[in-house]
């Protein structure tokens, strides 16, 4: 049978020494893509867009500083340990989901105390704006032949040759393709909804949805750490599952708020 070979080049472009990655320019995208979805909810909500550009760098570094921490905690702790400086090569790669989350989570909080509303309403707008950034940057994965998936003959199977000859899952594209499916939804929920009212329902969506889809598609994926072979569910799935406990609770308290 004759698979998909994907052997494209990670660098974007290469300025002297300084070279720019797909992935990185997807990131980029994601950012960009967060900056205008939050622009149109202020001017829409608001009628002001003034504080838009405070509220994307408490994004951009709680997404980057818990997305670093993530991964130096529950990926490779000990190769950073042993390389402290390493911790700030950030270039390199190494960014973990669960960590960007939960340090976005931060971020709006301490954002938010600052603004003329509440912590629930920051958390549902960019919830959505969220799931269309988790997407891009699972294309960014793509792109960069990274987070591959485990063997297997399916008709539609990738050979990421830059890796190695194995027709593999090319679940950084179910990834992506899950995550758009779920900022339609969430979009279509904050559209539906005229009084502006979600007590969380949005945020809860996306934790329950976003780590169910990434829980399942962990098992398809390349462990990316050696401390979980023996066990039946990766790390990836075992840090999921108290952000889809967390988003029941959340929904169940948004329903009593109603």
């Amino acid at each position: 049978m004759d698979y998909f070979i994907w052997d494209f080049d990670p660098v974007l472009a290469s300025f002297k020494h300084i070279r720019i990655h797909w992935y990185g320019a997807m990131f980029a995208l994601a950012l960009l893509s967060n900056y205008v979805f939050m622009h149109w909810v202020y001017a829409r909500e608001l009628g002001s867009t003034e504080d838009v550009d405070r509220l994307l760098w408490y994004c951009v570094g709680g997404a980057v500083i818990g997305a670093r921490l993530g991964h130096i905690l529950f990926y490779n702790p000990g190769y950073y340990f042993t390389q402290p400086l390493k911790i700030f090569a950030i270039w390199e790669g190494g960014l973990a989901s669960h960590g960007g989350v939960f340090g976005v989570l931060i971020a709006l909080y301490i954002y938010q105390r600052k603004a003329p509303f509440d912590y629930w309403w920051i958390l549902d707008r960019a919830a959505i704006a969220g799931s269309l950034s988790g997407s891009l940057v699972r294309i960014g994965n793509f792109f960069n032949s990274e987070i591959v998936g485990i063997a297997t003959d399916i008709p539609w199977a990738v050979i990421f040759q830059r890796i190695d000859t194995v027709p593999r899952h090319p679940v950084q594209l179910y990834e992506a393709i899950s995550y758009a499916g779920i900022f339609v939804f969430l979009l279509y929920l904050y559209k539906k909804n005229r009084t502006f009212d979600l007590h969380g329902q949005l945020c809860a969506w996306f934790m329950i949805l976003i780590f169910s889809s990434r829980f399942i598609l962990e098992f398809y994926k390349v462990s990316l750490v050696n401390y979980d072979s023996d066990f039946w569910l990766s790390a990836g799935q075992i840090l999921s599952i108290p952000y889809i406990i967390i988003g029941m609770f959340i929904l169940y308290r948004s329903k009593k708020a109603i």
